[in-house]
């Protein structure tokens, strides 16, 4: 059997997890995550936060979280501003759009906006009423490349997005290993003064399923409940979530295994650069866009599963790799000497 670098979600979850959902499966709890579980796992967030007024629900998934806050946030004639990578516009089967709000898309090569980005977007968009209306700034937090966003660039966007009266929302599937990663210089604490909404991705660090949306702004927060019901996301057993979270937060177990992904994607990525290989964007999470030789991308894939990311010219092409919470050092050691042994 291959062995996948195609995403951080193939395996289960982690075994403290697996023990929680059986060490309570009999216990009798209220529904809809009123539980005790999901009780603690949200005054731990918000410890972590240091924010006691921030709102927090638990939901199955990433698609779900973007499609829950950002149909909750907008007025019927706003839109949403992405970069062109963002999971929103390439990778949610029109969800936002299927709701009635357009998603306008800016090209940006790292996947990360600025307000000289946005700005045009804004200028060209004051034709009033005969327009949609911009309101929400989306960005991902690592990005679709694997690009993170340091303090200084968070805070420009953040003081941008009040001086223009726009909400921002950040896409967190992928938080811990933004948080985690060896230039980042953010914390939680940070994003809870800095955005208005975002959330902490579980399913791809080592849950079985679940985000945690956590809203900041005050406004934003009455009768957000409503629309999570209202679009199916309320699990009666909140439970399953709650105990998950709780988990994860325990001890810092959630960046724990985020840091270990990112450190074995960079030993792969040490490893190639030391053999002169290219890549298609520097990053320093758990994504890595190495910059092959057809020849040997179809060697490895006897081996590996993984994307051909991008065709970079007749002879190469851009692969992805993604390590996860479990991934350990012997697909990484085959996987370069594979290497190795064709350059």
């Amino acid at each position: 059997m291959k062995f996948s670098f195609k995403n951080d979600y193939s395996e289960g979850c982690h075994s403290n997890i697996l023990e929680a959902l059986l060490r309570y499966n009999s216990d009798q709890q209220a529904g809809y995550g009123e539980d005790e579980y999901s009780l603690k796992a949200k005054d731990l967030i918000k410890e972590k936060l240091n924010n006691k007024e921030a709102d927090i629900y638990f939901v199955s998934g990433g698609t779900q979280a973007n499609l829950i806050v950002i149909s909750s946030v907008l007025k019927p004639y706003q839109c949403v501003i992405s970069a062109s990578t963002g999971h929103i516009l390439n990778n949610e089967t029109g969800a936002i759009e299927a709701t009635g709000h357009k998603v306008l898309s800016i090209e940006k090569d790292d996947g990360k906006l600025t307000p000289e980005d946005i700005i045009p977007v804004l200028e060209n968009h004051k034709n009033i009423p005969h327009q949609v209306m911009p309101k929400l700034i989306y960005i991902s937090n690592s990005t679709e490349l694997g690009t993170i966003y340091i303090k200084k660039e968070l805070e420009i966007l953040s003081q941008f997005c009040r001086e223009n009266n726009l909400y921002l929302f950040m896409d967190g599937a992928r938080l811990g290993h933004a948080l985690t990663s060896e230039i980042s210089d953010l914390n939680l604490e940070d994003l809870g003064k800095l955005t208005d909404i975002f959330y902490l991705g579980g399913t791809k660090n080592g849950a079985l399923i679940g985000e945690s949306i956590i809203i900041n702004h005050k406004n934003l927060q009455e009768d957000f409940a409503f629309n999570i019901k209202q679009k199916g996301a309320l699990l009666a057993k909140g439970r399953l979530l709650g105990i998950q979270f709780w988990e994860l937060m325990q001890n810092d177990l959630y960046f724990d295994l985020a840091r270990h992904a990112n450190q074995q994607a960079m030993k792969l990525k040490n490893a190639l650069k030391e053999k002169n290989i290219k890549f298609l964007s520097e990053t320093f999470t758990n994504q890595i866009f190495p910059v092959l030789r057809n020849e040997l991308i179809e060697k490895l894939s006897e081996k590996f599963e993984f994307y051909v990311w991008k065709k970079v010219d007749e002879n190469n092409s851009a692969i992805r790799i993604i390590t996860s919470w479990n991934t350990d050092d012997e697909p990484i050691n085959d996987f370069i000497e594979i290497i190795n042994n064709q350059l």
